[in-house]
C-alpha cells in the first residue's frame, strides 16, 4: 500500500538578478514521480546536487512544491490545514545533530517534539524513556548534550523523532558525519526500526548504507534515473558508475576478481570462491 505518493514533483528554487528581481532558478528537483509502500526500507542515493536531499525535506513539508504534488497518508504537503498531519506522520533526522538538537540536557531535547503536540506528561515520560531506551542512550538521559560524540548525538536525534510516534522516518545522510562505528550503530537502529514497522528512507551517499534497503531509487540533475533493488543496481556496474556512484566494497571485489554479475553480497561472493576451490 502506498504511504507516499509523489507525482511530477518539481521544486525551483529563486535567484536574483541583477536589477533585484527573484527569477526562476534551478530545479533541484524535476519531474520525480514515485511511490513508497508503508513498511518499505528505501534508499535514496546520487551524486552531490543530485537533488536527493531537496526530496527528502519534501516529504514531510519542510520544502513545497513549486509543482506536482507529495501526498502522505492522503495529506497533500500543500494543504496548511493538514500539515501537522503530515508531519506526525513522517519525522525527519538530519546530517548534523547540532541542528535538531535543541535542549542542553538529553530527555529535554527528546521529550521537546512531543510536549509542542500537547502530549499528557505521563505519555511524555513513557514515549521519552522508551525513545531512549531504542537507541541505547537512556542511561545517557541526565547528561548535558553538549557532553556526547557525534554518534551519541545523533542517537539522540533519532530518539527525538521516535518519540513523536511518527509512521515514517526520513534520514537525511544521518552518517556523514560519523565514524565507521557511530554509522554502523545508527544503521542498526534504522533496521531494527523498519523491522518494527516503521518506513523508513535513507538519503545517503554510502552505497554500503544504501545496498541494506530494500529499493534504491537513483538520483541525477533532479531527476529519478533508477529505481532497483540492491542486487539489480549492483549487477549493473555500467549504470552505476554513469550515475556518478561507489561500488560498495564487496562489489568492488566481484569487479576486481571478474566474478559473476549475480553476486550481491559479501556473503554470496565468500560462498562462491568457497565453492570453486
Amino acid at each position: 500500500m502506498s504511504f507516499i505518493e509523489v507525482k511530477d514533483l518539481v521544486i525551483e528554487f529563486t535567484k536574483i538578478d541583477d536589477e533585484g528581481n527573484e527569477v526562476p532558478g534551478k530545479k533541484a528537483v524535476d519531474g520525480v514521480s514515485l511511490n513508497i509502500d508503508k513498511g518499505s526500507f528505501v534508499a535514496v542515493v546520487g551524486m552531490n546536487g543530485s537533488g536527493k536531499s531537496t526530496l527528502a525535506k519534501s516529504l514531510n513539508g519542510l520544502l513545497l512544491p513549486t509543482a506536482g504534488s507529495v501526498v502522505v497518508d492522503g495529506f497533500d504537503t500543500r494543504d496548511e490545514d493538514h500539515i501537522w498531519d503530515v508531519r506526525s506522520r513522517v519525522g525527519m533526522v538530519f546530517q548534523n545533530p547540532d541542528n535538531q538538537i535543541v535542549s542542553s540536557i538529553v530527555e529535554d531535547d527528546v521529550a521537546f517534539g512531543p510536549e509542542n503536540l500537547g502530549i499528557e506528561p505521563d505519555e511524555i515520560r513513557r514515549r521519552v524513556d522508551d525513545a531512549l531506551k531504542h537507541v541505547g542512550m537512556y542511561d545517557q538521559k541526565d547528561k548535558g548534550a553538549h557532553m556526547l560524540s557525534g554518534g551519541q548525538k545523533q542517537r539522540i536525534a533519532i530518539a527525538g523523532a521516535i518519540a513523536m510516534r511518527p509512521q515514517c522516518i526520513v534520514f537525511d545522510e544521518p552518517t556523514a558525519m560519523l565514524d565507521p562505528k557511530g554509522r554502523a550503530r545508527v544503521m542498526s537502529i534504522i533496521k531494527d526500526l523498519n523491522a518494527e514497522g516503521i518506513t523508513c528512507i535513507l538519503i545517503t551517499h554510502f552505497m554500503s548504507e544504501a545496498e541494506q534497503a530494500d529499493r534504491i531509487i537513483v538520483m541525477k540533475d533532479g531527476k529519478v534515473i533508477g529505481d532497483r533493488t540492491p542486487a539489480e543496481l549492483f549487477s549493473d556496474i555500467p549504470f552505476v558508475e554513469s550515475a556518478g556512484l561507489e561500488l560498495p566494497p564487496a562489489i568492488e571485489l566481484r569487479k576486481m576478481a571478474g566474478l559473476p554479475g549475480n553476486l550481491s553480497t559479501a556473503a554470496e561472493i565468500a560462498e562462491h570462491i568457497a565453492a570453486s576451490r
